[in-house]
């Protein structure tokens, strides 16, 4: 019997959106035929269709899952990705409670929250009560106000604009328009916040670019950075976007391949390229590689 290998995040994600996809294709599943697909015990994939699914409300017939006819097809891929990435963490998060998730199958996902990723923070209970009131004022459009932990104190905003909840790499973010600038704020730094009175109206064009956005740097003015892969490395950027905005420019004789992503700051791409040395190069922009073989020099010398 094949382990489970729900515990590896990459494959694990890859089973719920496989099964999603099924699911929304019209798929009949059986579970048995799954496990030995995804090569895990039949625990595993039972715990996904009775228990992470389970607000898709799936028929049972004959020991195959099916979705609801009403539901077929109503989900496009990004979508598929998303709802699998809720239904991977559903107990993790506050209010992701069957009724809700329902709700968010019915709006196609305009709602307060964005997951981008499998992993989790785990909330306290204080904010959990800042959690549900950040996804209010986000629905009905209102101002915010509270004060904010920077690293030279804290500072207190007015007139903040939510438009969502994000979780990136575990982490959640309530990304919002401060003085006409988008900005991404750490949920665990905002304190004594305060739902206002008044109300705006939401851009559109934020809501696209939180949802087309692969991280939560929110810099309007990005650069471009182009890789060299080589090796076994390749492969793993071919089967998934491991840096921001990722695309694969060239396929190489050698196996290797060039990538380019636009990034708001060298952070954003550098931890992901120290990785993943000696496989990955950066041919661009000029002496960001010399910079960072400076800095890990630096590092093992100390």
């Amino acid at each position: 019997m094949p382990a489970d290998t729900a515990t590896d995040k990459c494959s694990y994600g890859h089973r719920l959106v496989q099964i999603l996809k099924k699911l929304n294709q019209g798929d009949k599943l059986d579970p048995k035929t799954l496990a030995d697909e995804f090569g895990v015990n039949l625990r595993a994939i039972q715990r996904d269709l009775n228990e992470r699914f389970a607000f898709l409300n799936l028929h049972k017939v004959d020991g195959r899952y099916q979705m609801p006819p009403a539901l077929l097809g109503k989900l496009n891929f990004r979508d598929v990705e998303r709802f699998a990435s809720l239904a991977g963490v559903r107990g993790l998060y506050p209010s992701l409670t069957d009724d809700f998730l329902r709700e968010l199958i019915d709006t196609r996902m305009q709602s307060a929250l964005l997951v981008k990723g499998l992993q989790y923070e785990e909330l306290s209970g204080s904010q959990h009560i800042l959690f549900g009131e950040l996804e209010d004022a986000i629905r009905t459009h209102s101002h915010i106000a509270y004060t904010y932990e920077k690293a030279d104190g804290l500072k207190s905003y007015l007139q903040v604009e939510p438009y969502k909840l994000v979780n990136h790499d575990g982490i959640w973010y309530l990304a919002a328009k401060d003085g006409g600038r988008l900005k991404a704020f750490t949920l665990v730094k905002i304190d004594r916040l305060q739902v206002t009175s008044t109300f705006f109206t939401p851009d559109p064009a934020v809501n696209a670019t939180l949802s087309a956005e692969d991280g939560i740097w929110l810099n309007e003015k990005k650069f471009e950075v182009v890789l060299k892969i080589t090796g076994t490395a390749a492969n793993f950027f071919r089967r998934r976007k491991l840096v921001a905005n990722q695309v694969i420019e060239k396929e190489l004789q050698d196996g290797g391949i060039i990538v380019s992503a636009k990034v708001a700051h060298a952070n954003q791409i550098l931890p992901i390229v120290r990785q993943w040395i000696p496989c990955i190069r950066i041919i661009s922009p000029e002496g960001l590689q010399a910079e960072m073989e400076i800095e890990i020099r630096s590092y093992l010398n100390a």
